[in-house]
C-alpha cells in the first residue's frame, strides 16, 4: 500500500473548486485515508504476465461445461435472493479440506480479502491492534485502516524467516487483538514452521488468524496449521480458490475455524453477500476440483525451475511454498522491473529494495521469464 498520493490539502467540504474535476482532496474523506492509493498491480497488456500469482492455466473445458450448467440452472431464479449462509457450499468446502471438519466450522466470502475483512469487523476494530510480520501481504494493513484497527507491523528476520521465539516476543511485547500469520508467506514464499505457529497461538491474547492462501502448492512434509484447528478456538485458517484452483475471476475465499468464530462473523457479514452465481460456479468447480487442481505439481516444478536456475546464476532466492519466487536483481528493482518489462514479461515489484517476485507459470512463460533474466544479469555484472 503507497502512502504517496493526492498530498495534504486542506478538505473543502462545502462545494468543488470552480471550474475543474474534483480530487479527494476536495472531498470530506477520513484523515487516515488522505494521501493514500488504493491496492493494486499493473493490468498491462503484455505477452507474459507474471505479478499477480494467478494460476496461467485456463479452466478445462469439462470444467466449464459443469459451471455453465450450473450456472444456466440459477437464472431462472435470480429474482430471489441466494442462501445467505451458503450453507451447500460451506458443506462442499469442509468436504475439501478434511480434517474432520463441518459446515458449522468453515464460512465462505467473496475471495479471502473479504473473509479477512470480516474477521477484523468481528474481532478488532477502533481501540484494537492487529500485528503482521512484514514484509507480508500487503493488503493486511489496508484492510485494519478500513476497519479502523490500529495496525502494528512486527519484524522477520534478515533472511525474511521467522522464529517462535522471535514471534512469541513481538507478541509480548505488543500484546495484539489479532496476530496475522501467512503460511506460506507473501511475498516470500516460504512456510512457516508449525513450531511458530503453536509458539504465538500460545502466546497470543486474542484471534491468530493464519493465512494459507496458497497452501496446495506447499512442498511435501509441510503442516497446515488446519492440524491443530480443534485445540484453538481462537485460531483461524484462511484459504482462497484464488490460486491452486484457477478460480481467481470466481472471487472465492474461506476460513476453518470454531463455529463460535463463524457465528461471531455472521454478525458483521453483509446480507446476501455471495450471490447465486458464485455459490453455483464455486460448488461445480469443487465437484472437479481434481481436473482444477491437476495444474498443481506443474507449476511447481516451474516454481523449482526458477528457483534453482536463479540459484545458478548467482541469484538470491528465498526458498518457495507456493506458486511464487522471490529474488533478489543486485541493485535498482525498479530498473529490473522495467527491463523484463520491455522484454515483455511483467513481474511484481513488492517494494522490498533489490528483489522482485516472479509467479511460477507454464513453462514457456519461464523460458520467457528466464530468456528476460538473463538481461538483468548482463545489467548487473557490467
Amino acid at each position: 500500500m503507497s502512502e504517496r498520493g493526492e498530498g495534504t490539502a486542506s478538505l473543502r467540504p462545502d462545494r468543488p473548486p470552480a471550474g475543474g474535476m474534483t480530487t479527494l482532496a476536495d472531498l470530506p474523506i477520513r484523515d487516515d485515508l488522505r494521501g493514500l492509493t488504493p491496492y493494486g498491480a499493473p493490468q498491462l497488456d503484455v505477452p507474459v504476465r507474471l505479478n499477480t500469482n494467478e494460476n496461467s492455466y485456463p479452466v478445462p473445458e469439462p470444467v466449464v461445461d459443469a459451471i455453465a450448467k450450473a450456472l444456466a440452472a440459477e437464472l431462472r431464479d435470480l429474482n430471489r435472493y441466494p442462501d445467505r449462509d451458503a450453507v451447500a457450499l460451506r458443506a462442499d468446502l469442509a468436504a475439501y479440506l478434511g480434517h474432520g471438519l463441518t459446515v458449522d466450522q468453515v464460512w465462505a466470502a467473496n475471495g479471502s480479502n473479504e473473509i479477512q475483512q470480516q474477521l477484523l469487523q468481528a474481532f478488532g476494530g477502533p481501540g484494537r491492534t492487529a500485528l503482521g510480520f512484514t514484509p507480508a501481504y500487503s493488503m493486511h494493513p489496508l484492510l485494519a485502516l478500513g476497519t479502523g484497527t490500529g495496525w502494528l507491523p512486527a519484524e522477520r528476520g534478515v533472511d525474511f524467516g521467522l522464529t517462535a521465539a522471535d514471534a512469541v516476543a513481538q507478541v509480548r511485547a505488543h500484546r495484539p487483538d489479532v496476530v496475522f500469520l501467512c503460511s506460506p508467506n507473501n511475498p516470500t514464499g516460504t512456510a512457516l514452521d508449525p513450531a511458530v505457529v503453536a509458539a504465538v497461538l500460545d502466546e497470543a491474547p486474542g484471534m491468530v488468524i493464519v493465512d494459507e492462501a496458497y497452501a496446495e502448492f506447499a512442498r511435501p512434509g509441510t503442516v497446515s496449521a488446519l492440524a491443530v484447528l480443534p485445540d484453538h478456538p481462537r485460531l483461524v485458517v484462511t484459504r482462497t480458490m484464488s490460486k491452486a484452483f484457477g478460480f481467481a475471476g470466481g472471487r472465492l475465499g474461506y476460513l476453518a475455524a470454531d463455529p463460535a468464530v463463524v457465528r461471531a462473523v455472521q454478525l458483521v457479514r453483509l446480507p446476501y453477500h455471495l450471490s447465486a452465481l458464485t455459490q453455483a460456479a464455486a460448488r461445480a468447480a469443487l465437484a472437479h476440483r481434481d481436473a482444477l487442481l491437476g495444474t498443481v505439481a506443474a507449476i511447481m516444478r516451474q516454481r523449482d525451475r526458477i528457483v534453482a536456475e536463479l540459484r545458478a546464476r548467482g541469484h538470491r532466492v528465498a526458498d518457495s511454498d507456493a506458486n511464487f519466487v522471490l529474488f533478489s536483481v543486485g541493485g535498482d528493482q525498479a530498473a529490473a522491473w522495467r527491463t523484463l518489462l520491455d522484454a515483455g514479461v511483467l513481474v511484481r515489484d513488492v517494494g522490498l529494495p533489490g528483489w522482485l517476485r516472479v509467479t511460477a507459470g507454464t513453462p514457456a512463460e519461464t523460458d520467457a521469464f528466464l530468456s528476460a533474466m538473463e538481461m538483468i544479469q548482463w545489467e548487473r555484472e557490467e
